[in-house]
Order: C-alpha cells, then sequence, then structure tokens
C-alpha cells in the first residue's frame, strides 16, 4: 500500500495531472480532449497521462485510433482514507496542548 501511495501522491503533486484527474472525475476523455487545455506537446501529455495510469488513478482504453481514458477511483480512497487517518493524529495531538494549556492559560489572567 506505502508504495502504491508513494506512487499516487507523486502523480498528483503536478498541476497537469491533477488537472487530468480533475477532469476525469465528470466522466471519460479521450486523451484529445484532456490534452487540449495544456499547452504542452502531446508527447509530453502521454508522459503525464503514463504516470497516472502506472500508479493506478488513471486507465484507457483504445477503440480504433481513440484512446478514451477513465479514472480508477480505487486508489483515490486509498490516498483519501490516509489523508483521513493523519487528520484524526492530528485533531488528536491539538486537543492534547489545548489540554496542557488551558491551565497555563488560567494562570496568566
Amino acid at each position: 500500500m506505502k508504495q502504491n501511495l508513494d506512487a499516487c501522491f507523486a502523480a498528483l503533486a503536478d498541476p497537469t495531472r491533477r488537472a487530468v484527474v480533475e477532469h476525469l472525475a465528470r466522466g471519460p476523455a479521450t486523451v484529445s480532449e484532456l490534452a487540449e487545455p495544456h499547452p504542452i506537446a502531446l508527447p509530453t501529455f502521454m508522459r503525464h497521462l503514463g504516470v497516472l495510469e502506472a500508479c493506478g488513478l488513471v486507465r484507457s482504453e483504445k477503440k480504433g485510433r481513440v484512446r478514451t481514458c477513465f479514472i480508477d477511483p480505487d486508489p483515490m480512497l486509498e490516498v483519501q482514507g490516509w489523508m483521513e487517518w493523519q487528520r484524526v493524529i492530528w485533531e488528536r495531538r491539538a486537543d492534547q496542548i489545548d489540554q496542557l494549556i488551558m491551565p497555563l492559560d488560567g494562570a496568566i489572567h
């Protein structure tokens, strides 16, 4: 799981790849549709898609000359689960700090 999380976070670190994921969250799209808003060469864009496919966030199918991409929600659910786990940990830590500070705050006033 850690390797998959690492790959997903690395893939999502790039704004072009995040934009592709956001686009695909609205539904499947062809490579041409995905590449159109990005001012980069098609081979460069295809490398971005390759990164997203390698970590499992995106899959694609080719029919004739058209490649259609789809989002795969499972890796994103793993990322979401990890983020939620971290949120719980940090909220507990913040609560513990509050409990330590409250008595001090009362002593100051």
